[in-house]
């Protein structure tokens, strides 16, 4: 399998994911479902911010969204294409989940500019399967450039 191939199975892959679980909590999550007692469970927020629920002004908060995106995928594609010879190359699965998330959440706004969260665990802001496949993905970004790292020395 290519690496755009690959690139595109993922997001497709954790876009499906991140707006059939937005739309199921926004139309049968009615009350906090506690799966560690109060520590961890699902409860439904609507959040019309960003990461961590940083509001920006309207315009300019879509328009930054817009702009990351458009950078992550030139990137994105621009890696896959490098990579095309290498079989499973973790940054096209950690692209694919970033751009997944990123599409799921701008589909998940576009109806009433709220983002659906509702994974909860424990002080932490509360979150959706969008924002875990971003932050997945960036973190295994992290870990390959670290590996890279090391061969390259």
């Amino acid at each position: 399998m290519g690496g755009m191939q690959l690139l595109g199975i993922i997001t497709g892959i954790s876009l499906l994911l991140s707006v059939a679980s937005a739309l199921l909590v926004d139309r049968f999550l009615i009350e906090r479902i506690a799966v560690l007692g109060s520590f961890a469970g699902f409860q439904l927020s609507h959040n019309p911010g960003i990461a961590f629920g940083l509001r920006l002004p309207p315009v300019a908060q879509e328009i930054l969204i817009g702009i990351a995106l458009i950078l992550v995928a030139i990137i994105a594609v621009r890696h896959a294409r490098q990579m095309a010879n290498r079989k499973w190359p973790m940054a096209n699965i950690s692209f694919g989940l970033i751009l997944g998330g990123g599409i799921a959440n701008i589909i998940d706004r576009i109806p009433d500019g709220l983002v659906t969260d509702f994974i909860q665990i424990g002080t932490f802001p509360t979150f959706n399967v969008a924002d875990s496949c971003i932050t997945i993905g960036a973190f295994l970004l992290i870990i390959e450039s670290f590996i890279r790292s090391r061969r390259e020395r």
